[in-house]
């Protein structure tokens, strides 16, 4: 009776954990869920993204002189990365410049984050949001075109436990100038992206989610 009763029970916990198993995520599927939500993203399709973006190419973006016309809400796609990016703003300013090859300098991010799997706000330092007076503040070095950085402070570091800046943050910085506000007519490099989970914060990364960032960069002192 008891040898068949305990057959019965591994029998059945054998069903449960097989079951339970099927019913967990591949990665594949994790990334297949992603894309179908960054489409719906591009195609308009959610909350926080109401008007549909036209992609262009890495070529057309280099040909329209690393531009995107902001008034046909054009995004450039980076193949190798997933990454999208409109620039709202290149930086200009008479002292405004790219980081050069070899060089290193502090940068200042205002940023709004959001979960486009979600489809909602994640973090915010930005004043029309929160209470927060302090920018993102990361180091950043230029090496022969790649950059790397790290961030002194701020919500991004504070909330995901690392001072490592997210590889989508980087790409941007090929493309914009930074400087400093010294007089009326100057801007500080504004750009919107779309990130993949391979290339966001770790909470993204491990759980396989995208973000959509807008960020406003400026040369620290």
């Amino acid at each position: 009776m008891n040898k068949t009763l305990y057959t019965l029970l591994a029998i059945m916990l054998g069903i449960t954990l097989f079951t339970s198993c099927n019913k967990e995520e591949t990665y594949a599927e994790q990334k297949e869920r992603e894309r179908g939500y960054i489409n719906n993203f591009i195609n308009g399709n959610c909350n926080i993204n109401r008007r549909a973006i036209r992609v262009i190419s890495e070529s057309d973006f280099k040909a329209q002189g690393e531009t995107t016309d902001t008034a046909k809400n054009e995004y450039v796609l980076f193949s190798s990365t997933g990454v999208y990016m409109q620039i709202v703003e290149k930086g200009t300013g008479e002292l405004f410049k790219k980081l050069d090859n070899g060089e290193s300098a502090d940068v200042l991010c205002r940023y709004t984050e959001y979960n486009i799997n979600g489809d909602s706000l994640k973090s915010t330092n930005d004043n029309s949001f929160s209470k927060s007076t302090l920018c993102e503040k990361m180091t950043v070095r230029n090496t022969s075109g790649t950059f790397t950085a790290s961030f002194v402070y701020g919500n991004m570091p504070n909330i995901y436990g690392t001072l490592s800046v997210p590889s989508g943050w980087l790409i941007p910085l090929r493309y914009i100038n930074l400087g400093r506000l010294a007089s009326d007519e100057d801007r500080l490099a504004h750009v919107k992206i779309i990130v993949p989970h391979n290339q966001g914060q770790p909470n993204a990364t491990s759980n396989v989610y995208a973000c959509f960032y807008d960020i406003v960069y400026q040369r620290g002192n």
